[in-house]
């Protein structure tokens, strides 16, 4: 389990405020006008600490992708500030981006389209290089293939192409290129949807060593809560282009606040048959609207269960009803609503390395045992199957 990292009295290594990226809608014919807009990303501001892992999760199609690539001036936003190690860079040109790109860089979630298949693998994680005039002491073959052995790859595979490796080889290509230039920043875009199972705990696991190793900031992009549970020092929780809550990984998973947050938290599987069978999932009503025409005041209003007259009309603002815990809702859920203890058998838990079991109950470095709910080493440990809304 990834510790805990408090904010640094620093500066911090990405500071977001109220970013707003929209793309235009066009009609159709010959002079073709903007009718509407798409707001993709619609206010958000956040913070991310050298070191630390701010998740950011959510529905297909609620920003979180968009927000990653903006933040990077991939995709130009519409308005706000982006700020790296306190400069201003939201106004800078593409050239003036190029020394920025030194301190930032970003994983792509597809393995397959993120690799040039007429490159070589030497020649896709020597570019940094090539791009930033860096001459690596040794020369840049020599730093090429020492990056490819920390992540996990042959260096005497330096000549072969992205066609001749897996899926989790080719993330690891990705990882080695985005980590070349020791930047202060990553987004991960959903580095580890498109793997299998056992090749995702791989692939988090050498993040994690990078990031304790290089002190590298992430903003870590998914739609898997347990995966994000597993990285994450602080989780943003976002729909339709909108934080709805922002907390440290301990109090988003042990007392949500937002009724969005909620209905993630119970679609999350537990392994636990009896566990599981006590739980009950909070189905949205409605479909999602669109971020072309996006429900005024609370966005989340025409799918909350907690829905009243005022959340129709006036947008919640941003509170921080306990220290840390932010959230945006005019009734969001302030008390623990409670557990039923269900005794249930140690699920097992592999401990790192030169580690005993007790080191791995208090921070496994495995994904086993991050999947939904923390189960202790004893056979007779209560298992908390979550809030009592879930069940």
């Amino acid at each position: 389990m990834s510790q805990s990292v408090e904010p640094a009295a620093g500066v911090p290594a990405l500071r977001v405020s109220d970013l707003r990226t929209y793309f235009p809608v066009r009609s159709k014919g010959l002079f073709p006008k903007t009718i509407g807009q798409v707001k993709a990303v619609d206010g958000v501001s956040f913070e991310v600490y050298p070191g630390e892992t701010l998740g950011l999760v959510g529905e297909s199609g609620c920003g979180k992708s968009t927000t990653g690539r903006s933040v990077l001036r991939l995709i130009e936003p519409t308005s706000g500030r982006i700020e790296f190690d306190g400069v201003d860079v939201t106004g800078l040109s593409s050239k003036e981006m190029v020394p920025v790109r030194r301190k930032a860089a970003m994983i792509f979630q597809d393995p397959y389209n993120a690799l040039n298949p007429r490159h070589t693998v030497g020649a896709i994680i020597s570019a940094p290089f090539a791009v930033q005039g860096v001459k690596p002491p040794g020369g840049v073959k020599a730093a090429v293939q020492e990056l490819m052995e920390r992540v996990g790859l042959n260096p005497e595979h330096y000549n072969r192409y992205p066609a001749e490796f897996s899926g989790g080889q080719r993330q690891r290509i990705g990882i080695a290129r985005a980590v070349a230039l020791r930047p202060k920043f990553i987004v991960c875009d959903e580095p580890v949807s498109a793997l299998d199972v056992s090749i995702q705990a791989q692939v988090i696991n050498l993040l994690r060593d990078l990031q304790d190793e290089f002190g590298i900031a992430y903003l870590f992009v998914a739609h898997d809560l347990a995966v994000v549970r597993q990285i994450s020092n602080r989780v943003a929780v976002m729909y339709l282009g909108q934080v709805m809550e922002l907390a440290t990984r301990e109090d988003l998973y042990a007392r949500p606040l937002h009724p969005y947050t909620h209905a993630l938290l119970s679609a999350i599987p537990v392994p636990d048959p009896r566990a599981q069978k006590q739980r009950e999932h909070i189905m949205l009503s409605g479909d999602l609207p669109s971020p072309a025409a996006p429900p005024t005041g609370c966005v989340f209003h025409t799918r909350c269960f907690q829905a009243q007259e005022i959340c129709a009309s006036e947008k919640p603002a941003l509170v921080e009803p306990t220290t840390g815990h932010h959230v945006a809702c005019h009734f969001p859920i302030l008390e623990f609503l409670g557990t039923k203890e269900i005794l249930g058998p140690d699920p097992g838990l592999t401990p790192r390395a030169g580690g005993s079991l007790a080191g791995a109950a208090a921070g496994s470095n495995d994904l086993i045992r991050e999947i939904g709910t923390d189960y202790g080493v004893g056979p007779d440990t209560p298992i908390d199957p979550g809030p009592s809304i879930w069940r």
